[in-house]
């Protein structure tokens, strides 16, 4: 993990512990503690994107349920030997179309959806190739999560386009890939070899 992510992971579980020291707390004075905790989660990420510390306790306390990690998918598209690939407009570096599942819909619809919005093509998600912990895969998200990689079935006569949250969109060889976002870089070559079957699905972390 490089030095930014390992800030935000540190910072991440800070807040957690604090959100979760606040809601438990009697002690008028544990609770004062449990801010100050907060408060340095806060100053760890305004440090890191240069913006006031305030700012970012107000985003905290527009999230004050979140004491677990997020939940989030990625749509693994195969065509011709080539996968799918979405470029961020975020950061303008290349990924599978993915994001955070909502309330309300399964881990497998919240690829498919993420695939229709950031790519304009429906599918069928089929199998579950792997599930990646966001600290050991070098995402640089502020907050952990955990997002299962689903092979999602499309049909060829589909012609997919950027969406809203894309600038650029594409099919790409296992030997030829763009620039790839941080979370992307080694789990996209990855995709390729568990959708071929060189590894037992579905994958998951273990640091054992």
């Amino acid at each position: 993990m490089d030095t930014v992510g390992e800030i935000y992971q540190i910072a991440d579980e800070l807040r957690s512990v604090a959100h979760m020291g606040s809601r438990y707390a009697e002690d008028p004075y544990n609770l004062e503690r449990y801010r100050r905790v907060l408060s340095l989660s806060a100053r760890l990420v305004a440090a890191i994107e240069e913006r006031s510390p305030d700012d970012v306790i107000e985003e905290y306390e527009g999230n004050l349920s979140h004491i677990t990690p997020f939940v989030g998918a990625d749509a693994a598209v195969f065509r011709n030997e080539r996968i799918l690939l979405i470029r961020r407009e975020d950061n303008g570096l290349w990924a599978m179309p993915g994001g955070i599942t909502d309330v309300g819909e399964t881990w497998a619809e919240s690829a498919e959806r993420e695939l229709r919005e950031e790519a304009g093509v429906c599918g069928k998600a089929t199998k579950l190739l792997g599930i990646f912990d966001s600290r050991l895969w070098g995402s640089r998200s502020k907050n952990q999560f955990y997002s299962g990689v689903w092979l999602v079935n499309v049909s060829d006569g589909q012609t997919p386009v950027a969406g809203p949250e894309t600038t650029g969109i594409g099919f790409f060889l296992e030997d030829d890939l763009p620039d790839l976002s941080p979370g992307h870089l080694r789990r996209v070559p990855l995709a390729f070899q568990l959708a071929r079957g060189d590894f037992p699905v579905p994958y998951f972390d273990s640091e054992s």
